[in-house]
């Protein structure tokens, strides 16, 4: 069965645009577990403008599903975090300190020497690492060199092009999980995925493992409700 992992990155951007604790981030990672999340995921930037890295410890003492890491491991305060924490997962992703999101993957032919070397860091603690790509053949098989566990394939264009034609989309998609599965790289997905791009993702995605989703999912739970919106994302992907 295809995980969700739900990124609550928008809850705590949310709590901090008022101060307080509103809403209460520990027990809204509570909720999604009840509600059926199969993880949790954050994205602690250096600026914490939604996750504080004082979240990332509380939270650490509640979540029983999988706890997913997010973050640009060359802020060395962000790889103390991680060993500090020792999540089930990492989840390498390349941002600039002022990057408003993710929006591109790693080169992980340019990136050969330090990928590979602090992957071994994150591996020697026990902890599974993922290197965001882009569906890009050679930032596949790079990924497979440089020692990571999964990729976590950068899903924008396919969200971006999946009305105007979905079938060609996915194609790169489905070519690079393709070549993931022969290196023995397992597959995770993210980045605007949604209730109505996401069934068709996940039915055509050869060995599709976890999906982590935020933005959308929150938006969607403004007017549907959180449980019911969880619910409607785990459906999707059992189609």
């Amino acid at each position: 069965m295809i995980k969700l992992s739900v990124n609550i990155n928008k809850l705590a951007l949310i709590r901090n645009s008022r101060g307080g604790n509103n809403p209460n981030l520990v027990k809204s990672a509570k909720d999604c577990e009840l509600f059926g999340a199969d993880g949790i995921t954050i994205h602690p930037r250096p600026d914490e403008r939604h996750i504080r890295y004082s979240d990332v410890y509380e939270l650490n003492k509640v979540v029983k599903t999988e706890f997913n890491i997010e973050g640009n491991p060359k802020e060395q305060k962000f790889v103390d975090l991680v060993l500090a924490i020792n999540p089930i997962q990492v989840t390498l992703v390349p941002d600039n300190q002022n990057q408003l999101t993710s929006d591109h993957g790693w080169d992980t032919v340019q990136e050969f020497a330090y990928l590979s070397e602090i992957i071994a860091v994150f591996k020697k603690a026990g902890i599974r690492t993922s290197v965001f790509v882009d569906p890009n053949l050679k930032m596949v098989e790079g990924a497979a060199k440089v020692g990571a566990d999964r990729i976590e394939l950068y899903t924008e264009s396919y969200a971006a092009n999946y009305d105007a034609n979905k079938e060609a989309a996915i194609l790169p998609y489905i070519q690079s999980a393709q070549t993931a599965i022969n290196l023995g790289l397992g597959i995770n997905a993210g980045h605007d995925l949604n209730k109505e791009n996401l069934a068709y993702f996940a039915k055509n995605i050869p060995g599709l493992m976890e999906v982590s989703i935020g933005h959308a999912l929150v938006c969607d739970a403004i007017y549907l409700g959180l449980e019911n919106t969880i619910q409607i994302y785990k459906r999707a992907l059992m189609n």
